[in-house]
């Protein structure tokens, strides 16, 4: 892999030219796609790549989530799951990790499993897509657990400690429900995305869709997945579902353009989202949201692009149909400011997947 070091000064002509394919902008192997003048935000304009993280032998490394420590030092909370199982193995195998370097461009060691099954839990099968927060003076792990190994069953919980390194105490029950049958969200609640609200509330974002639509459906990419919101006044809960949920559905701009992995952060007064994109412009890049109250969001910028704009890989192996993208952004915060996007790519030394951290300044 070779980092693009010198991407920033690349970038910076993107605002310049219209409809060119990133691959000419960038000097990127294999990426054809066109994007309209405007599309990129200063987010994508100010990405520096640093390069790889967590290349593990024998494990699938996933959704790795950062935040600093008292010690100084970065704590990232990650899913893994054993090789053997390939990268459906997610789904019913995976546990969620802890790791932790002296800076965000140093290299990160693994130092145990935290949060593992629960037999007779809503995560007794897998637990995956860790979300970390130090918010009043403790550090809370949302993440995702399920307890049959399918979507279904999938469900947002919770752990909290005083410490990053633990112990750590989980909530007993999920922090949201689905919705009754045929509603948008009856299939699953997951992917939590996390602020404490101006007002003192506690806001919690999931993503979710509508279980009929999955069954019904066919291929690789079944349903349309939505986000939501709900709100409590503890951050233990109870949760209260937003009255006009969906807030984010994309299902309005046809041929089943949808999203995932939301992140939600504030910034100079503002709150940004950023996502995965499953078409609106394609399933390679990122994008990013801007909203005045954290519900009504802005049509959606291109927060980054696809990895060949950034590294230099070896052509997709076949066992790898996600290969060449960065998904599940989280992002390292330090005194109320942006630092670095942290990302999960397929591929890398093992042919897996592991973590991927960008530098972020454009904002």
């Amino acid at each position: 892999m070779t980092n693009r070091r010198d991407f920033i000064k690349t970038i910076g002509a993107v605002s310049l030219v219209n409809m060119l394919p990133v691959s000419q902008l960038f000097g990127a192997v294999g990426t054809e796609n066109t994007y309209p003048d405007g599309s990129m935000s200063s987010f994508c304009e100010g990405l520096q790549p640093v390069g790889r993280i967590l290349e593990t032998p024998g494990y699938y490394v996933w959704g790795c989530s950062p935040v600093y420590g008292s010690d100084g030092r970065v704590h990232v909370f990650y899913s893994r799951w054993p090789e053997k199982y390939g990268m459906g193995g997610w789904i019913h195998q995976s546990e969620i990790a802890h790791a932790v370097a002296d800076s965000p461009e140093s290299d990160f060691r693994h130092v145990e499993t935290v949060l593992d099954s629960r037999p007779g839990f809503f995560d007794s099968k897998t637990l995956h897509n860790p979300h970390i927060q130090f918010i009043d003076g403790q550090y809370y792990l949302f993440y995702m657990g399920n307890s049959d190994g399918s979507v279904r069953t999938k469900r947002i919980g919770l752990a909290y400690s005083n410490s990053p390194d633990g112990p750590w105490t989980r909530v007993d029950k999920p922090l949201v429900d689905v919705g009754s049958e045929g509603a948008w969200d009856d299939c699953c609640t997951t992917n939590p995305a996390f602020i404490k609200h101006p007002s003192g509330e506690y806001w919690l974002y999931y993503k979710s869709w509508n279980l009929a639509e999955y069954e019904n459906q066919s291929g690789s990419i079944r349903a349309n997945r939505k986000y939501g919101l709900a709100k409590a006044d503890s951050i233990l809960g109870a949760y209260t579902k937003y009255a006009d949920n969906p807030i984010v559905d994309f299902s309005v701009y046809g041929n089943n353009r949808q999203v995932e992995d939301a992140y939600v952060f504030m910034h100079n007064g503002k709150y940004k989202m950023l996502m995965r994109d499953m078409g609106y412009y394609d399933h390679a890049v990122g994008l990013i949201f801007e909203s005045e109250d954290g519900i009504r969001w802005s049509k959606p910028k291109i927060a980054w692009l696809g990895a060949d704009a950034y590294i230099e890989q070896e052509p997709a192996p076949k066992h790898l149909s996600r290969y060449g993208r960065f998904e599940r952004p989280q992002v390292l915060i330090k005194d109320g400011r942006p630092e670095y996007l942290f990302t999960t790519s397929q591929g890398g030394k093992y042919q897996t997947a592991s973590g991927f951290v960008f530098k972020i300044n454009g904002l």
